[in-house]
């Protein structure tokens, strides 16, 4: 009696579907989207009004953050379709640097808008308006602190160590390596809380995945001549 054979035998190799760099664009588009929407709905002067949020800032700011869930996971398929394409040519040394900062900086989106959530939440509940402002503001700056300091940094680490895998494994052309470590210096040197300095990352995300959309292309044309 013989054995059914699987399909998928161990010595087999998987592969990621070319199709998962849309994940990246999913990324770019939702996360840009949720900062946006975050970011317009705070106030723009430092300290927060005591009838802050009125009923249009708070629907903008539900919107973004039921967006940052889903940006999350497409970041993480984002990071997986990059880790795919080294095969066995990847450094595990800058592999997990690259991993780390990836993690490290999703847990600290999540933080930031979770802390955003609570300022919505804790706006319904307390009515003393005094109190409220003060709960607001420290929320915004704890939140914008961890946002654009702490996670653009990690992934400004990201960047620096995809950079120089590709520079190194000749994966992804030597430009956009020179291009990753330019965008690098700016998320881990300047120091500010402006919201287009914070959308560099997800535009360099958008970029990387059309590149790798429009290799994967190629090599499907290639293939079938």
């Amino acid at each position: 009696m013989t054995e059914p054979t699987n399909a998928l035998s161990p010595g087999r190799r998987m592969n990621s579907p070319r199709a998962a760099a849309v994940a990246g664009v999913l990324f770019a588009v939702l996360f840009a989207a949720a900062l946006v929407l975050m970011r317009t709905s705070l106030p723009d002067q430092a300290s927060i009004p005591a009838d802050w949020p009125d009923d249009a800032a708070a629907t903008r700011l539900t919107l973004g953050l039921s967006l940052v869930p889903f940006s999350g996971i497409a970041f993480l398929w984002f990071m997986g379709v990059v880790r795919d394409r080294f095969k066995e040519t990847e450094d595990q040394l800058f592999s997990s640097v690259f991993i780390g900062s990836g993690l490290l900086f999703l847990a600290m989106v999540f933080v930031s808008a979770a802390i955003a959530g609570g300022i919505v939440a804790i706006a319904q509940v307390v009515t003393d308006e005094e109190s409220r402002a003060g709960v607001s503001n420290f929320g915004r700056a704890v939140m914008l602190q961890v946002s654009n300091i702490y996670a653009l940094r990690m992934a400004g680490v990201l960047l620096i160590s995809l950079g120089t895998m590709w520079l190194r494994t000749g994966v992804m052309p030597r430009w956009l390596s020179f291009v990753t470590y330019a965008v690098a210096i700016v998320l881990l040197f300047v120091t500010t809380l402006s919201l287009w300095v914070t959308l560099i990352f997800p535009a360099w995300v958008f970029a990387v995945s059309i590149l790798i959309l429009v290799q994967n292309f190629r090599r499907r044309t290639t293939a079938n001549e």
